[in-house]
């Protein structure tokens, strides 16, 4: 009985065409629907403002009035799992897809793709980044089978559009005219303190998609050229280092791991 209530009481809690549940009752007796109304009003504005606080970048590309109805139906559709509302929000690129007034912006649902990646990363747990000391002692003839342990922060997308000059604009950055519509391969790391945000070159990744799926250097190496022909692997070899993707580089299965 109390969890039929339960389920009854989050159904309407969270969508107003659902009546009132039965067996609620106002504390000074009177009929529970005006202020059942407005406790699901607190509940849906609290929710869609916990979205919103997760999204600053693509409130500024749409507007506060366009978003706030897109959080709402969203909030409505997806309610929270956790109580923990750091999260909350990861599924809503997705559902932007399927938003028909979002059709004329297609690049939002990638900008928010972005804006997630940076909250994920900010909140990743900490680890110390790889040394160049430790690139620079890998053996040159074994560097091909070298496996590379990602720090918890890194996060990589590649999108159809410009989504990180797009982001950048949108939260604080120079306003300019895009001129180049191509798609930009996103990093996204935080190696120490801050959350960084880098275009990646071509090949790069394909590069790092590779490596953080397990595959040694070698492998690595053949999938960014088979992607980009002029993909610069010194430069990316380097960047695991500089960026703060590597904590540290392995070399399996005979050799242990190498120092970070």
């Amino acid at each position: 009985m109390l969890a039929d209530l339960q389920s009854a009481f989050r159904k309407a809690v969270l969508d107003p065409a659902v009546a009132t549940p039965s067996g609620l009752m106002a504390h000074n007796g009177v009929a529970p629907q005006r202020r059942f109304a407005v406790y699901r009003n607190n509940v849906t504005l609290g929710l869609a403002g916990a979205v919103e606080s997760r999204f600053p970048a693509s409130i500024a590309l749409v507007g506060e009035e366009f978003f706030r109805a897109l959080a709402t139906l969203f909030v409505r559709a997806h309610p929270p799992r956790s109580p923990l509302l750091l999260t909350y929000g990861d599924e809503l690129p997705g559902f932007t897809e399927g938003f028909e007034p979002a059709r004329e912006v297609p690049y939002l649902a990638d900008v928010m793709r972005l804006e997630i990646a940076r909250s994920q990363a900010y909140h990743a747990a900490d680890a110390e980044p790889a040394s160049l000391d430790a690139l620079s002692a890998l053996p040159p003839d074994q560097l091909g089978d070298v496996r590379v342990i990602f720090h918890p922060a890194v996060r990589l997308l590649r999108s159809a559009f410009p989504a990180a000059t797009i982001w950048q604009m949108n939260s604080g950055g120079e306003i300019s005219e895009i001129t180049d519509w191509s798609g930009e391969d996103v990093l996204v790391t935080r190696p120490h303190l801050d959350v960084a945000v880098q275009i990646l070159p071509p090949g790069g990744y394909a590069f790092l998609a590779a490596l953080q799926a397990g595959e040694p250097l070698g492998v690595a190496a053949e999938t960014a050229f088979a992607d980009a022909a002029d993909f610069d692997l010194p430069g990316a070899m380097a960047a695991l280092v500089n960026a703060g993707i590597a904590c540290r580089f392995e070399l399996q299965p005979e050799t242990a791991a190498l120092p970070g």
